[in-house]
């Protein structure tokens, strides 16, 4: 069987506060950009305990996420390498916690900022993904899921035992 193709998973927070919104400063391959603390998903980890560690870990925050606002599709291609790549983000709000001021933030996040939803138009083109103001948008308009939405099977959180194979 060919290999399958397969988007990139991403889990990103969008934490409002008064009339701004929490976002980081990073180094990217394309040059400084800002985005929603987000990151990859990783194995044995289900979308929303991979939101609260990306939080933690770009903006020094605990998160506890209380809704899904949407999930989000988009694809472009590296200026620098011309790779075609694909995300799959889904996209969550909810409660920000303690800020641990003393905690290094992950590596390529220059800082965090908090922007007003206007600052975020005007610096759309300093986004890291074209969803990043799509999703505060919708978060706006108050689109709001229930995360029982998402389901991760136990099975996630151990390898596959072997399939036995027929005698």
């Amino acid at each position: 069987m060919p290999d399958r193709w397969k988007p990139n998973v991403t889990v990103a927070a969008i934490v409002q506060r008064h009339d701004r919104f929490l976002l980081v400063e990073e180094h990217t391959r394309d040059g400084l950009r800002l985005n929603t603390p987000a990151g990859h998903l990783d194995p044995a980890e289900t979308p929303l305990q991979a939101c609260v560690r990306e939080v933690l870990e770009e903006a020094a925050y605990d998160f506890t996420p209380t809704a899904l606002v949407g999930v989000y599709m988009n694809r472009f291609v590296r200026t620098r390498t011309g790779a075609d790549i694909t995300y799959l983000r889904f996209a969550f709000t909810g409660d920000l916690g303690q800020h641990h001021a003393q905690q290094r933030l992950d590596e390529g996040i220059v800082r965090t900022v908090w922007l007003t939803y206007e600052e975020l138009q005007a610096s759309a083109h300093l986004h890291r993904s074209p969803v990043v103001l799509q999703s505060i948008g919708d978060y706006l308009a108050g689109q709001r899921f229930d995360l029982n939405l998402i389901q991760a099977d136990a099975s996630i959180f151990s390898p596959p035992s072997a399939m036995a194979l027929p005698v």
